[in-house]
């Protein structure tokens, strides 16, 4: 059975909706291609050459080529290296780096990551703003925070505040933060190379549950941002409903504009029309990432500013 064939006999719903937006035998092939392993050099613990070098005595390292602290190794368990133990390294899936990149955080700043549980993104804005300044890094769920709190710690993160709120409550702080990111719950269908549940337990009713949090979330993030600050929204999905609805939605709401995103990442055409819509042709600045790509998860980025006052 090919790989078409195997997504279509697991969830012909999900292959239905999701071959309107790519039905080629490639995107299909990738879909179910379990993920290569890839790492995070952690510069808060030692110097990035330091820890390059350490590692590649023992491992092949490909650099990640939108992310100079990113590799892939050849590895099948982070847990045997000694340097993920001590946090020298932290393993991120190469295209989750792409957020914090984007969003390029600088030292002495206030920084809100909305949604940070496990921490693998906050860490590396830490990491970008070298432990100075704060970042309030929140997660709704307990356990997933005592994970978050784990992993900072094993980073060397010290800049960091972990709360536990529902991610709206932070859009009471009007005009706050200088950097927010919000990379939000969603279905998860880039994460099926990972977690083959995904496919299985994927279903329509649970995509348009995430899209009304997303889209109550990313009003909240924008409240929250500063004039002349930067927003990034971001999934590990590919439904137009979860990336381009929610952000077009934002844009009609708001005075929110889109800024452009570039990095040396190959990425597929945004969806502007979907199931009767059309969105915003702004939308050509966001950035969707399908797993056949660049050999990643599946992602979607948008690099969101709010005009100071006066701007247009």
């Amino acid at each position: 059975m090919n790989a078409r064939d195997e997504v279509r006999h697991a969830n012909p719903e999900f292959y239905e909706r999701y071959s309107q937006i790519e039905d080629t035998d490639e995107f299909w092939e990738f879909i179910v291609r379990p993920l290569r392993q890839s790492i995070r050099v952690n510069t808060l613990k030692a110097p990035f050459d330091y820890i390059v070098e350490r590692l590649s005595e023992r491992y092949e390292l490909e650099p990640i080529p939108w992310a100079r602290e990113g590799f892939f190794i050849d590895v099948e368990n982070l847990a045997t290296i000694l340097e993920h133990s001590l946090g020298l390294i932290f393993g991120q899936e190469a295209s989750s780096m792409i957020p914090p990149v984007v969003l390029d955080p600088k030292p002495g700043e206030l920084v809100l990551d909305m949604a940070a549980a496990p921490g693998s993104k906050t860490g590396q804005i830490a990491q970008y703003m070298e432990n100075e300044g704060c970042i309030i890094a929140n997660d709704p769920k307990i356990e997933r925070a005592n994970v978050l709190i784990a992993n900072l710690n094993r980073m060397g993160v010290l800049n960091t505040r972990v709360t536990t709120r529902d991610g709206a409550y932070f859009g009471r702080f009007e005009n706050t933060f200088d950097r927010v990111l919000l990379d939000a719950p969603c279905s998860s269908v880039g994460m099926i190379r990972k977690k083959w549940r995904f496919l299985t337990e994927w279903n329509l009713r649970t995509v348009v549950r995430y899209m009304n949090i997303q889209k109550r979330l990313i009003l909240a993030s924008y409240r929250a941002l500063k004039p002349g600050g930067v927003m990034v929204y971001s999934t590990c999905t590919i439904d137009p409903l979860e990336n381009e609805g929610v952000v077009d939605y934002l844009l009609r709401k708001t005075d929110a504009r889109l800024d452009d995103i570039d990095l040396p990442v190959k990425t597929s055409e945004p969806v502007l029309e979907w199931e009767g819509r059309t969105y915003s042709e702004e939308l050509r600045k966001t950035r969707r990432i399908h797993p056949n790509d660049n050999d990643t998860e599946a992602f979607f980025i948008a690099k969101i500013v709010k005009p100071k006052e006066g701007e247009a």
